[in-house]
């Protein structure tokens, strides 16, 4: 019997270690693909660049900016946006000198001549990049509109919202954003 009870805690004993390791070996080649990758649509990650064309037929990138960045995927038919666009060109207006904002339209689901008239229609003054091909939208894996990611300067995604939140909480992001080092 006390054998049996003993080869128990062995195998126990050896089990636990087993699966020690294993977890253990597992955290590090995530860890490692996390860093080959570099870049990945997640809060504590690097934020996926993109270049894209905008209605005012400029090209806009996210490599080339010095200030947090808030992306704005959006199109013109989704019930939600229009809820949110008066808002987006509000905090544009208070925030604008320390965040850019991007509203990038999912192209391939909407057509040029409608994103011009809900630009015009809600003020939009900031650029509105034009995903023709989805790209950019499959890269930052958006399933639901609006999706809105918060970037801090360094690149770094601090932030996000899928859906429309409400004023008061795209408000307390936007002012973190900007007040950020």
């Amino acid at each position: 019997m006390k054998k049996l009870l003993s080869a128990i805690l062995l195998l126990a004993l050896l089990w636990t270690f087993v699966s020690t390791v294993d977890r253990e070996n597992k955290t590090i080649s995530s860890a490692e693909t996390l860093k080959k990758m570099g870049e990945a649509p997640q809060i504590n990650f690097k934020r996926p660049s993109f270049t894209l064309n905008a209605l005012d037929e400029k090209k806009y990138s996210t490599s080339d900016l010095s200030k947090p960045i808030v992306i704005n995927f959006w199109a013109s038919w989704c019930g939600p946006c229009k809820i949110e666009a008066p808002k987006l060109v509000k905090l544009h207006e208070k925030y604008g000198n320390k965040v850019q904002i991007f509203a990038v339209n999912i192209t391939a689901g909407d057509s040029i001549e409608d994103v011009q008239n809900f630009a015009k229609t809600y003020g939009f003054t900031f650029p509105v990049l034009l995903d023709v091909d989805d790209i950019v939208s499959k890269k930052y894996h958006i399933q639901a509109i609006p999706t809105t990611y918060f970037i801090n300067r360094e690149g770094i995604i601090v932030d996000k919202i899928v859906g429309f939140a409400g004023e008061k909480i795209f408000e307390e992001k936007f002012q973190r954003l900007a007040e950020s080092k």
